[in-house]
C-alpha cells in the first residue's frame, strides 16, 4: 500500500471511530429533558441507552458475514449511512420514533465496533495495538466533545434536544467523505473477526465463561455510568445542568485515556490478573466516592471512567490471550461480546428502577461498586496465564515428564 493511500486510510478509520460512540452517549446530557417531555419512567430513559446495547449483541455476529458478501469498505461506509438513518429517526418523530431511531443507530455502530479492528488486523498487521489506543482515544474524545457540547447549545443557542441529537452527522458526513476513496476496494475481513455460532467447546470452557463474565460486568458497570452520570450529579452533588454534562465528557475521554497503556503493556505480562483486578476496584472507588463525597466527583469520575476504559480494553484483549488461534479468538469473541452486551443491556433500566424504588442513587451505586468487587475477583480467574483447549503450564510440563 503506497504512503499516501495509508495515511489516507488511517485517516478514513480515525474518523469513522468518531461516530462509534458520540452518536448515542449525546442522548445522556438529554435524558432528564426527554423524560419530562414524555412523561417517561426512568426504566424507560434507561432503555434509550439500552437499545443500542441491544442493537450490539444482536447485530455483531453477523457484521463478518455482511463484509464477505459486499466487502468490508462498503460495509463500513454502509455502517454510516445506518448511523445517519437512526439519527434522523430519532429525532424527526414522536417517542416511537426516538426508540426506533435509537435502535437504528445502534446497529450502524455494531457493524463498526466489529470490522474497524478487523480492518486494523488486516491492513496494519505490525501497528495494531499502536492504532488500536489511537482510535479508542479518538472515540473517546468525540464523545466527549459532543457530550460538553449539550450544554452551550441548550443554554445558549437554544437548541431543542433534537437538534443537538444531530449534532453527530457533522461527524458522520466528514468520516463518509474521507471514506469514498475506499469504495474502489471490496475485500473480506480478517480471520479474526467474530462470526456465525459459537463452537460447542467455549461454551464448555470455564475460562470462555470468566472472560465473557468480565467483559460483561465492565459493559454493565460503563453503562450505568454513562447513562446515568448526568442525573447522578444533579441528584447526589447538586450540580447544574451545565457541570454534569461537562463531568459526562471527562468521563467519556477518561475511558478511552486507559488504551494508550494497556494495549501495548496487556499482552507483555505474564499474566493480567493484578491489572484486571486493579481496573474492577477503581470502578467500586469512583462508585462509592460519589455516593459518600460527591464534592468530589472529578476525582471518583476519573477512577470510574479508568477502570471502565481499561476494562473494556483488557476485556477484548483477554480474547486474544486467552485463545491460541485466530478461529478461537473470534469464537471467544462472538460469546462474549453477544452476551456481555446483552447483559450489560439491563444496566441503565435497572439502575434508573433501583433508584425509583429507594428514592436515592446511594443503593444502586452501592450495588454496583459491590460488583466491582465480584468483576475483581472474575479477573483473577480470567487474566491467568491460560489459554482455551490447552492445559496450565504446570500441567503440561508434568505431562512430557510422565508420559503415561
Amino acid at each position: 500500500m503506497r504512503h499516501h493511500n495509508r495515511i489516507l486510510l488511517i485517516a478514513g478509520i480515525l474518523l469513522v471511530a468518531t461516530t462509534l460512540r458520540a452518536p448515542f452517549t449525546i442522548i445522556a446530557p438529554l435524558l432528564e429533558g426527554l423524560q419530562k417531555d414524555y412523561q417517561l419512567s426512568a426504566t424507560q430513559v434507561g432503555l434509550l441507552i439500552t437499545g443500542p446495547v441491544l442493537a450490539f449483541a444482536a447485530v455483531s455476529p453477523f457484521a463478518a458475514g455482511l463484509a464477505r458478501r459486499w466487502g468490508i469498505e462498503r460495509t463500513l461506509f454502509g455502517s454510516l449511512a445506518v448511523i445517519t438513518a437512526g439519527v434522523l429517526v430519532r429525532a424527526g418523530g414522536g417517542v416511537v420514533a426516538l426508540y426506533v431511531g435509537t435502535i437504528i443507530v445502534g446497529t450502524g455502530i455494531a457493524l463498526g465496533n466489529v470490522l474497524l479492528p478487523s480492518l486494523l488486523k488486516r491492513d496494519f498487521p505490525t501497528k495494531v495495538a499502536a492504532l488500536t489506543a489511537l482510535y479508542v482515544l479518538t472515540m473517546g474524545v468525540a464523545a466527549a466533545i459532543g457530550s460538553a457540547l449539550v450544554s452551550p447549545l441548550v443554554d445558549t443557542l437554544h437548541w431543542d434536544w433534537r437538534q443537538v441529537s444531530r449534532v453527530p452527522l457533522l461527524l458522520v458526513g466528514l468520516a463518509a467523505m474521507f471514506w469514498l476513496p475506499q469504495l474502489t476496494s471490496a475485500t473480506t475481513p480478517a480471520a479474526t473477526t467474530m462470526d456465525g455460532a459459537v463452537p460447542t467447546v467455549m461454551w464448555h470452557s470455564p475460562l470462555a465463561w470468566q472472560v465473557t463474565a468480565y467483559f460483561g460486568l465492565d459493559c454493565f458497570l460503563y453503562y450505568v455510568g454513562v447513562s446515568w452520570l448526568p442525573a447522578i450529579l444533579r441528584d447526589t452533588g447538586g450540580y447544574s445542568v451545565a457541570q454534569a454534562a461537562s463531568l459526562h465528557g471527562l468521563l467519556l475521554l477518561a475511558t478511552a485515556l486507559p488504551g494508550i497503556v494497556l494495549i501495548p503493556l496487556a499482552p507483555r505480562l505474564r499474566d493480567q490478573r493484578a491489572v484486571a483486578a486493579v481496573l474492577a476496584l477503581c470502578m467500586s472507588i469512583g462508585l462509592l466516592g460519589l455516593v459518600l463525597v460527591p464534592a468530589h466527583a472529578p476525582v471518583w469520575i476519573l477512577f470510574f471512567g479508568a477502570g471502565a476504559g481499561g476494562g473494556l480494553i483488557l476485556g477484548l484483549a483477554l480474547i486474544g490471550l486467552r485463545t491460541a488461534h485466530a478461529h478461537d479468538a473470534a469464537a471467544l469473541s462472538g460469546m462474549a461480546q453477544c452476551l456481555g452486551y446483552l447483559f450489560s443491556s439491563a444496566a441503565p433500566p435497572l439502575a434508573g428502577k433501583a433508584m425509583e424504588l429507594a428514592g436515592s442513587w446511594h443503593v444502586p451505586l452501592t450495588v454496583c461498586a459491590g460488583l466491582g468487587v465480584v468483576m475483581a475477583y472474575v479477573g483473577t480467574l480470567a487474566g491467568r496465564h491460560l489459554q482455551i483447549g490447552r492445559p496450565a503450564p504446570s500441567v503440561a510440563l508434568a505431562r512430557m515428564s510422565n508420559p503415561t
